[in-house]
């Protein structure tokens, strides 16, 4: 049997039950910067107390913008947007704000949703992150949203690539990738097969074209370079590998995977199906998440510093004065940090190749 609802404690039952005006118990509990004695105060929070009292958050935003910082990305489950998020926490509560995070699966029509809906709410800042937020997508109806909520003096910081006139910070995909296919090259690799995963995905599509021109740089043949899509998860990734293995490896001796979280399922893979590893064939990642040293073996990797992006996305956001002109903390890796022509600010960050053990040498 359902509970009965409480009765809705109104912030008028608060002031009655104190004593004071209705205006004495809103400076109290509406966090106003007016003084209010402290008799009156210490009424007013053990009225509130008794009658178990919860502010509406949603009509305290329509009157002044919140504390939050509004975080929407793509897919909340992916261990580098957890890097991403904590390390936002972190920084925002150094200015007493805090962050709520929304979803969107990648679509433009679930952005432009959720980034009105938040805008009612007035958050302090909005960071978007996705692997491409384009100007004219939806007959650029998401930009014009964005910069309204601008106008009403909310802060916008995109993290991923983008064409949309706001601070921004991007990581430069295409030439860290190319670093991992030279090493590939370098180390006697000379069949290379790439789980590039989803097509769809700008971030990864850009890491596949990066592996596959550092690998020709290194000496591969373009015709030795065998690129696979697959689902952009461990599942993904153990079931491509999976299907290479079934099908016979051939003189396949390198595995060059598009994130950890696939080369991870490629390992697993390679394990469950007495695939020796680097023994017989190689497997790389990309990301440098915690599992990427946790895993046997020990997974070579391009390090990106998603805590410093996550960070910075942040100081961004609650840089005072117009949009390029704060004096951002730059991440490790940052290879320039300079306004565009409309004065927004530009990072873009470039990971660093880390050798480890899932990667040996061959012989050629």
């Amino acid at each position: 049997m359902p509970h009965p609802a409480r009765p809705t404690v109104t912030l008028h039952d608060v002031a009655a039950a104190a004593g004071v005006s209705l205006a004495t118990a809103s400076r109290v509990l509406g966090g106003s910067s007016r003084t209010v004695a402290p008799e009156y105060a210490r009424k007013v929070l053990a009225a509130a107390s008794e009658l178990r009292y919860t502010a509406d958050v949603s009509a305290r935003a329509m009157r002044r913008r919140s504390d939050a910082i509004a975080l929407v990305a793509d897919d909340l489950t992916t261990p580098s947007i957890g890097i991403v998020v904590a390390a936002m926490e972190r920084q925002a509560r150094t200015v007493d704000a805090f962050v709520s995070v929304s979803s969107t699966r990648g679509t433009p029509e679930r952005q432009l949703e959720t980034v009105r809906t938040l805008c009612a709410f007035r958050p302090r800042a909005l960071v978007l992150t996705s692997s491409r937020i384009e100007a004219a997508a939806l007959g650029g109806r998401l930009l014009a949203e964005l910069l309204d909520y601008e106008r009403q003096g909310g802060r916008v910081v995109i993290f991923g690539d983008t064409d949309l006139p706001f601070d921004a910070i991007s990581i430069d995909n295409h030439a860290s990738a190319r670093f991992m296919g030279a090493h590939v090259a370098g180390t006697g690799h000379r069949r290379v097969v790439i789980l590039a995963g989803s097509r769809d995905r700008a971030n990864v599509s850009a890491r596949a074209t990066g592996f596959a021109e550092g690998l020709a740089a290194g000496g591969v043949a373009e015709s030795a370079v065998r690129i696979v899509n697959c689902e952009v998860s461990r599942q993904g990734g153990y079931d491509a590998a999976a299907r290479l293995i079934a099908a016979g490896l051939g003189e396949t001796d390198a595995i060059v995977c598009a994130n950890d979280v696939i080369a991870i399922g490629a390992l697993s893979a390679c394990r469950a199906l007495g695939i020796d590893v680097p023994g017989r064939v190689s497997v790389t990642g990309f990301d440098d998440i915690q599992l990427a040293i946790d895993v046997t073996p020990r997974l070579t990797t391009v390090a990106l510093p998603l805590a410093e992006i996550g960070a910075e996305s942040i100081r961004l956001a609650l840089a005072a004065g117009a949009p390029g002109q704060s004096d951002p903390a730059l991440p490790v890796g940052t290879v320039s940090a300079a306004p565009t022509g409309g004065g927004a600010i530009r990072e873009l960050v470039r990971g660093t190749l880390v050798v480890r053990d899932s990667c040996a040498s061959h012989a050629r």
